[in-house]
């Protein structure tokens, strides 16, 4: 089974490597700084003792006055996982780097917050609609969402 670091353990670690791009930790994740994202992530993926190279699930959480975008890492080599969380302030326009530069995986999953829940991953080689078609009015899953419905 993998072995989950904990917040305060990663936090502490990146902290020292990157001393003014974690904001917060708890016992299970991590807040970084939205700018710092795309280093923090090939810091973790590339630093032999952490060996961060597995991307499981990239997905955003829609708390009405900020989005906060979640990333499950796993490392295969040291069989641990490790959670991160980035906010993207307001409603209008969140934004946050993309990472598909570090972890290919992302592509798709990138994709899908955007159309969902219209959180804008600049750098993305590829931001379109994914389950949507072009013109859908809106981000289905956000609290803010509304949709037209028969009378």
């Amino acid at each position: 089974m993998t072995r989950p670091i904990s917040g305060e353990q990663l936090g502490r670690q990146l902290d020292a490597a990157f001393p003014s791009a974690v904001e917060r930790w708890d016992q299970t994740a991590v807040w970084v700084k939205a700018a710092s994202i795309v280093d923090i992530g090939s810091h973790l993926r590339d630093d032999p003792e952490l060996d961060f190279s597995f991307l499981n699930a990239i997905t955003a959480v829609d708390y009405i006055d900020r989005f906060e975008v979640v990333y499950h890492l796993t490392s295969f080599k040291h069989n641990h996982s490790a959670v991160l969380k980035v906010t993207a302030e307001g409603r209008d326009e969140p934004v946050v780097p993309s990472v598909v530069p570090v972890w290919r995986g992302a592509d798709l999953q990138e994709r899908e917050i955007w159309d969902l829940m219209g959180v804008s991953f600049v750098g993305h080689p590829n931001l379109k609609r994914l389950l949507t078609w072009e013109g859908f009015p809106g981000h289905p899953l956000r609290k803010d969402f509304i949709r037209e419905r028969p009378v």
